[in-house]
């Protein structure tokens, strides 16, 4: 491996959140007059920090959600992740890689930090992600497809961003990346790989994503 740092998405790429957060994101839009349906959250919403829901609903009807929106969606989503989440398959397996090969990794999400950690407490990941190795859209105030996010995150763990892999499944994750001059590979196990163009590999298995990122030395 000849990165010098791995950044993962965290939904739908560490924890398989992304059916439960947009089945309830769809059923609570729908819930306030706005019908979405679980395909149109995927579509317009996966991968995305909170503002763009707000910012697609006020562009799409001229309305404002309602000012406790997000603290009432992450209450349900917190709920269901206690019930229902996750790790993704095969994903504790490349951690203990990356560990064993002393690269360094961290996780930059759109997700608020405190949507991370009660995922991460949920599915055991939090052992593998202490402080200092976790990034919020929070953090910059501007959440992807702008690079922001993963610039402020190599910065911090000190590595160029030519020097940078990131691992994402939605298409905003994707031209986040490229934006930031990173290699990017697409997670394929819910988005086709046709939605992510731009993407240096693709895989739909974990177990297949330490060779993409050892091929860059061949």
């Amino acid at each position: 491996m000849r990165y010098d740092l791995v950044i993962f998405d965290n939904d739908g790429v560490l924890v398989d959140s992304e059916p439960i957060s947009n089945r309830l994101l769809a059923a609570y839009l729908t819930e306030l007059g706005h019908p979405t349906s679980y395909e149109e959250s995927i579509r317009d919403y996966m991968g995305s920090a909170m503002h763009r829901v707000h910012e697609l609903v006020l562009e799409r009807t001229g309305e404002l959600l309602p000012g406790d929106f997000d603290d009432v969606f992450h209450g349900r989503v917190f709920a269901a992740f206690e019930r229902e989440l996750e790790p993704v398959d095969g994903v504790v397996a490349v951690l203990e890689k990356l560990l064993a090969d002393r690269v360094p990794y961290c996780v930059a999400s759109s997700g608020s930090h405190e949507r991370i950690r009660v995922g991460h407490r949920k599915t055991g990941l939090d052992r593998w992600f202490g402080d200092g190795l976790v990034f919020s859209a929070q953090d910059v105030g501007k959440g992807k497809p702008a690079p922001d996010l993963f610039l402020y995150a190599a910065e911090r763990m000190g590595v160029a961003p030519d020097r940078c892999a990131v691992v994402e499944d939605s298409p905003l994750g994707v031209l986040a990346a490229r934006a930031a001059g990173m290699d990017v590979y697409g997670f394929t196990a819910m988005t086709p790989a046709e939605k992510l163009p731009g993407a240096r590999g693709h895989f739909s298995d974990m177990g297949e994503l330490v060779a993409l990122l050892t091929d860059r030395a061949a």
